[in-house]
């Protein structure tokens, strides 16, 4: 449709063929995403009409069409100009059903009353759609949602969370976690005034059913019982992202510390769940891993101080079931062979604090990780096992990647190089021995318990044997100068010491050397004697 006829039209058409024009402009416009530069100015009027039809007094059903074209128009950023302002969040907000200001919080109840009919929560949803758009799309928008105080009209609508209908709960969460996403100003208000964590949180038990048997203990699901519905998984999803932002801050207190182990419990809760598909299964655990990253390390033994019960993984008394499901699907993500930074390294992360922390975690995830070794014939890095694939990730071309994957094997191995080295060989482990300034051996520097780990009676019998740079034992090779001549020897030792010189000037090679404190520096450094490290040689 022609946006100057349509422009022209609305100045005089009444309500039901403002309805008509609109729904017709809608229907479309519905799947375009990019728009032509040149018609800007027309649709930022385009975007002020409509803004004017919904100042007035119009049926819902009109409401709800006005809303539609506003939604296709505010995938634009370049015409929200109009949308942007005090006047125009205030027509969207009020439609959303969102009181502002902090006494939003004590009307809040009487709206969520107020919706009745379909055609109602129907333009409530599209108002929270267009504000989700418009928030995302604009800076001058996100300011006025400040200055309006609008988190204090989303956190009461968070306290009826139990009646929401689905689409309005959903769209809720996400203009929130937008909010406290593009603005993290909002972050503290959202968490200390609001109280948004506990909220949040509350709104995830009602979503998943959570009912408590203990402080920290969620009832286990039900073997038997239906997996989550799609709705309630894109509900806890959402509000999976928004707590991650509320939980980014380092800032905590006792409170935080009681709430932050009640939201481990609802995320062990998570983790248990079954949802419709493997694949939303994957992406809310996913979400829920992020989360769990962002708790103190301490509130983690809440994911295995529940009891025990028949057909659970156990180890030291502790229930693994959890900690077997990040493991499980730390496997599936370096199968996947593909976005490892984003996909992989949360759960890596999570689980080498994990076990940095608490005895138990590292204990059991070595038995599953680093089992005692028997097979040493083969490189570390080949095979199908945990180990070999985590060993193959330590010289990944992604430092991140390559980083966390070693870090996850050191803690396992309490910090040893001696332990480390044992499983993955020298050549492996040198990046990690490198940063940490290790290479002449030695420990990290977390104190761990003193258990000692046996060794089987097949490495025993094979260590002498090991070649500690690939770490497995190798096929004897033939030596190449055992049939020279001396001369011949000589001559290929010349030839060997020139091509060195020469790379060395070059600057293709560097001959380096290891310092006292195990990190590497250019050999004439690590040669020379300072003067504070010299003799007793008396200055004159």
């Amino acid at each position: 449709m022609d946006l100057n006829g349509i422009l022209s039209q609305l100045e005089s058409a009444n309500e039901e063929d403002t309805e008509k024009l609109l729904r017709r402009y809608s229907e479309e416009n519905t799947q375009t995403f990019t728009f032509n530069q040149k018609e800007e100015a027309l649709r930022s009027k385009l975007c002020q009409s409509v803004l004017t039809v919904l100042g007035r007094q119009v049926r819902p059903s009109c409401q709800k069409t006005c809303l539609e074209t506003l939604r296709i128009l505010s995938r634009d950023k370049c015409v929200l100009g109009p949308v942007a302002t005090r006047e125009g969040m205030l027509v969207l907000t009020g439609l959303a059903m969102l009181r502002t200001g902090q006494e939003g919080e004590d009307k809040q109840e009487t709206t969520q009353d107020a919706l009745q009919s379909e055609e109602e929560k129907g333009v409530v949803v599209e108002a929270l759609k267009c504000l989700c758009n418009v928030v995302y799309n604009s800076a001058a928008a996100q300011q006025v949602c400040v200055d309006i105080q609008l988190v204090h009209g989303l956190c009461a609508s968070l306290r009826f969370a139990r009646t929401w209908q689905h689409e309005v709960g959903l769209f809720v969460l996400r203009l929130f976690f937008l909010l406290s996403a593009l603005r993290p100003d909002l972050r503290g208000i959202l968490r200390k005034d609001c109280h948004a964590v506990r909220l949040l949180s509350e709104v995830l038990e009602h979503t998943l059913d959570v009912r408590w048997v203990g402080t920290y203990e969620a009832a286990r699901p039900d073997p038997q019982a239906l997996p989550l519905p799609t709705e309630n998984n894109e509900r806890a999803m959402e509000a999976l992202k928004a707590l991650f932002n509320l939980t980014l801050s380092e800032s905590r207190n006792e409170e935080d510390n009681h709430q932050f182990r009640l939201l481990a419990a609802i995320l062990r809760h998570l983790l248990m769940l079954k949802t419709e598909t493997e694949e939303k299964t994957e992406e809310v655990h996913s979400h829920t891993i992020n989360l769990l990253n962002n708790l103190t390390a301490s509130c983690l033994d809440v994911l295995i101080d529940v009891p025990v019960q028949g057909g659970v993984e156990e180890y030291g008394g502790k229930n693994m079931e959890a900690v077997q499901v990040l493991l499980d699907f730390m496997e599936r993500r370096i199968d996947k062979g593909s976005n490892y930074k984003e996909g992989l390294t949360p759960v890596l992360s999570l689980l080498t604090e994990g076990s940095r922390c608490h005895r138990e975690i590292r204990r059991y995830i070595k038995t599953q990780v680093l089992p005692p070794l028997k097979d040493v014939k083969n490189r570390p890095e080949v095979g199908t096992t945990i180990r070999n694939k985590l060993v193959r990730l330590m010289t990944h071309v992604d430092m991140g990647v390559k980083q966390t994957a070693a870090e996850f094997l050191f803690v396992l191995c309490k910090e040893s190089v001696d332990n480390l080295l044992k499983y993955t060989g020298y050549g492996n482990a040198a990046g990690l021995l490198v940063a940490r300034g290790l290479l002449a051996g030695g420990r990290g520097e977390t104190e761990y318990s003193e258990d000692e780990d046996s060794d089987t009676d097949e490495y025993k019998s094979a260590k002498p044997f090991i070649n500690p740079i690939t770490g497995h034992v190798e096929e004897p090779m033939p030596n190449p100068i055992e049939e020279m001549t001396e001369e011949q020897k000589e001559y290929e030792a010349e030839k060997l010491a020139n091509m060195f010189d020469k790379l060395s000037r070059q600057n293709v090679i560097r001959p380096m050397g290891v310092r006292p404190d195990g990190t590497l520096a250019p050999l004439e450094e690590t040669l020379i004697c300072r003067p504070e490290e010299n003799s007793d040689t008396d200055s004159d």
